[in-house]
């Protein structure tokens, strides 16, 4: 048994973020060229493939991933060059890319499970309202026990100290005392680094519990430091970055 990618996707910059929107299953990315100073964003359904890719705003760098809800990108601005403070909203289609509305005044501050909790920014002190997803008017204020925050089906592996690591899953020259590991439908995956030919690597390996080994692919090599968790699961979805730019998605 040996599992084979659903999705391999490879992008022209840095993998800066990545949103679900679990509503229609589709998986928002934003990648940014730092040299070039530009974002893009794509979006790929889950598991069936992109639904659009490269795809440029009126703004090319200060701009980014806010949330996604029910087929929606919602992207912010930024209130200047200098600061990481958030201003102004813009809402993309997630199967057509084309924008449907603009604010620049509304400030995203959480979603909640009947869509995105806004403020204005001009407004003080700050209130809070439901705005409509498609088409950004405000539908009613804010009620904390009505507009709970959204669960979401994602999981994160764990940080294991190579101690408590299953033994079966060691590898022959582990670099470091510590791995990332996650158990999920039968599967157990572990991202760990390992020195390969004298060359610092990460390793992401997923095992079956009957047929062992099913499935390894170096995720970062010649690094010069350990690097942080490498994969998430999302419902029978395996999610991990390979080198910063390439997306792979491995059915489980």
């Amino acid at each position: 048994m040996h599992l084979k990618l659903l999705i391999d996707e490879q992008f022209t910059g840095d993998i800066w973020r990545m949103e679900i929107d679990e509503l229609t299953d589709t998986l928002f990315l934003e990648t940014r060229d730092h040299a070039d100073k530009k974002v893009l964003f794509h979006a790929i359904n889950l598991p069936n493939g992109a639904l659009f890719k490269d795809l440029a705003t009126p703004e090319r760098w200060l701009t980014g991933i806010e949330a996604a809800y029910y087929g929606v990108l919602l992207l912010h601005f930024y209130q200047n060059e200098t600061g990481p403070t958030h201003k102004g909203l813009m809402a993309i289609d997630g199967q057509t890319g084309t924008t449907l509305w603009s604010n620049y005044s509304s400030t995203f501050d959480y979603l909640s499970v009947n869509g995105p909790i806004v403020f204005d920014s001009r407004v003080h002190p700050r209130k809070l309202f439901l705005v409509d997803i498609h088409s950004g008017a405000t539908t009613r204020a804010y009620e904390p026990s009505v507009h709970k925050e959204v669960n979401k089906s994602i999981k994160h592996p764990e940080l294991l100290a190579a101690d408590d690591m299953p033994q079966q899953l060691s590898y022959q020259h582990p670099f470091g005392n510590s791995a990332h590991y996650l158990e999920h439908n039968n599967f157990r995956i572990v991202s760990l680094h390992a020195l390969k030919g004298g060359e610092l690597i990460q390793l992401l390996r997923v095992f079956d519990e009957g047929a062992g080994l099913v499935y390894e692919d170096i995720i970062n090599s010649g690094i010069q430091k350990m690097q942080p968790e490498a994969f998430i699961t999302y419902k029978s979805c395996l999610i991990y970055i390979k080198n910063r730019m390439e997306l792979k998605i491995l059915p489980l």
